[in-house]
């Protein structure tokens, strides 16, 4: 979480708004102030982008857009704030990988129901996970952990920022991918996971490559693999999922913009179309680079769509899994 707060901070002290600005007839149809929710405490990874977001909207559009924290139950209290706002865009969220994993885990439990109440906008940024086990451990690469954990089912303990959380479900590919057990220690939240992975308390997990890249390049974590098929800018000497042999292990941290549901088509083409006109500028796309981040505007159906399949895929590794809600 120090690192969080760190990261937050130079996230912040990041000057200067894109010079974008829209007509004034298409500004009119957004209200002066948009609140963006996000459903977790101030410094973690979407709150992060949250607040670069606020800062370079409100340069590219008239109104002023405000983050608010709102975080607490799994991200449930913040992302059902969003879905019971006014569809006038006045309250909008940013949410990540939970967003699409919480159906699978909640089911009809959930106070929302994520493919009816909610517009979604935009995609915003993706950020591969790795794996990652103490330095001091035996194991070089994926193939010798995966053995190990054949070798002692159940004794291998893998940690994770908080059950259901995109490093958990990463965990849950690859057992089921490499067919071994291990025990789950959920935290709450990736700074207590990281401490006891460091004091070898928990003997590998996966976390966001920004959070785990100093510790790898001070030694005191050793890093295996890398989420999906390609390799991650800030650790471009580990190898990806794919290439060790695990493409199904792709699960990433994700950021999207949604709103509820009923906002009108103009105002979401509106938003939609800033949206990429930040996140493809020269600026905004260093910023993100350097905080490890990958920036991934898109059409709001495309977003839709991709989301859809993505709760499906996340349906069937809870299904598969076992996993229960705490």
């Amino acid at each position: 979480m120090i690192q969080a707060s760190l990261t937050r901070r130079g996230a912040l002290a990041l000057g200067g708004a894109l010079a974008l600005r829209v007509d004034g007839a298409t500004a009119q149809a957004l209200p002066r102030t948009v609140r963006l929710i996000v459903p977790y405490p101030p410094g973690g990874a979407s709150d992060i982008t949250a607040r670069l977001l606020a800062q370079e909207l409100s340069g590219a559009l008239e109104p002023s857009f405000v983050v608010e924290n709102r975080g607490g139950a799994a991200s449930i209290t913040g992302t059902q704030a969003i879905a019971t706002a006014q569809p006038d865009a006045a309250t909008l969220g940013v949410v990540d990988t939970a967003f699409l994993v919480n159906p699978g885990l909640f089911g009809t439990r959930l106070p929302y129901d994520t493919r009816r109440d909610f517009t979604f906008v935009s995609m915003l940024v993706r950020s591969p996970l790795v794996l990652v086990v103490p330095a001091q451990s035996p194991w070089k690469n994926v193939a010798e952990l995966m053995q190990a954990a054949k070798d002692r089912p159940g004794e291998l303990a893998f940690g994770s920022a908080g059950n259901g959380s995109a490093v958990h479900m990463a965990g849950e590919q690859l057992r089921l991918a490499a067919d071994f057990t291990y025990v789950h220690v959920p935290y709450r939240g990736g700074g207590p996971m990281i401490t006891d992975l460091l004091a070898a308390r928990v003997q590998m997990a996966f976390g966001t490559v920004p959070a785990m890249a100093e510790h790898v390049r001070a030694g005191r974590l050793r890093a295996l693999a890398v989420t999906g098929g390609t390799r991650a800018p800030l650790m471009p000497d580990v190898p990806s999922m794919v290439e060790v042999g695990q493409p199904r292990v792709d699960a990433a941290l994700m950021n999207g913009l949604v709103g509820p549901a009923g906002l009108a088509v103009s105002t979401v083409e509106t938003l939609s179309r800033a949206v990429r006109q930040v996140l493809t500028g020269v600026t905004m796309r260093a910023r993100l680079a350097e905080l490890g981040f990958e920036p991934v505007a898109s059409a709001p159906e495309e977003f839709r769509e991709r989301g859809l399949r993505e709760i499906a895929q996340w349906e069937d590794v809870v299904r598969r899994s076992g996993i229960q809600p705490e």
